[in-house]
């Protein structure tokens, strides 16, 4: 495992441990953070910990010609009272995810580095959101990369009421142009919209 100094580089992704870690250390600065996602490498870790980098084989991800859409979530995708926006809302969107109570975390890997690094992304065009509105209110969304080479690497959702994440994702896809949907790490929610394991080898070529 290789510690990172100033210098805007990564190791091989060859070299990260079986849990996919990679290095540790080094900035959240635009130019590395570009760097790591072109790369298939992505940060992750706790508040008061130093930067963790990952790149994980297998790599979960989602092809939109896969996208699994329920009866039950047609039909709410259908007569639902949501209304779903695009980068309307970049700031509450990532506020609340860094909020938003995970099972199995004390926590959140959301720190406040990690907001300021990626509004400067979103400010730049390569970061975005997804808003689900309900009555004027934000109840759920999801935000993250485009690598403009028709990846996206998703971050984060949340959902403050019933399936608003879902409408978020689902909408999102079906509305948007994207050859892979990089979901990172394993999710039963997300498996149960369509996404899958790939060979790291395999996610490479599509970067």
């Amino acid at each position: 495992m290789q510690y990172l100094t100033s210098k805007i580089e990564f190791p091989k992704v060859e070299e990260a441990d079986e849990e996919g870690l990679l290095a540790i250390g080094g900035d959240l600065s635009v130019a590395r953070l570009l760097l790591a996602y072109q790369s298939g490498i992505f940060p992750w870790f706790n508040s008061g910990d130093p930067v963790l980098w990952w790149s994980p084989d297998p790599r979960f991800v989602l092809f939109p010609e896969k996208l699994k859409v329920s009866k039950s979530m047609k039909q709410v995708l259908k007569k639902s009272d949501f209304t779903v926006t695009v980068n309307q809302d970049f700031m509450g969107v990532i506020k609340a995810c860094s909020l938003a109570k995970r099972e199995g975390q004390s926590g959140t890997w959301i720190t406040d580095a990690m907001v300021q690094a990626y509004i400067k992304l979103h400010q730049l065009g390569y970061a975005k959101s997804v808003e689900v509105w309900q009555e004027e209110e934000l109840v759920g969304g999801l935000y993250g990369l485009d690598l403009d080479n028709g990846v996206f690497c998703g971050e984060s959702m949340f959902a403050k009421v019933s399936n608003a994440s879902k409408v978020a994702f689902i909408s999102f896809i079906q509305n948007t142009n994207y050859k892979l949907i990089d979901c990172q790490v394993y999710t039963n929610h997300l498996e149960s919209l369509g996404a899958e394991d790939i060979s790291r080898e395999a996610f490479l070529k599509y970067l």
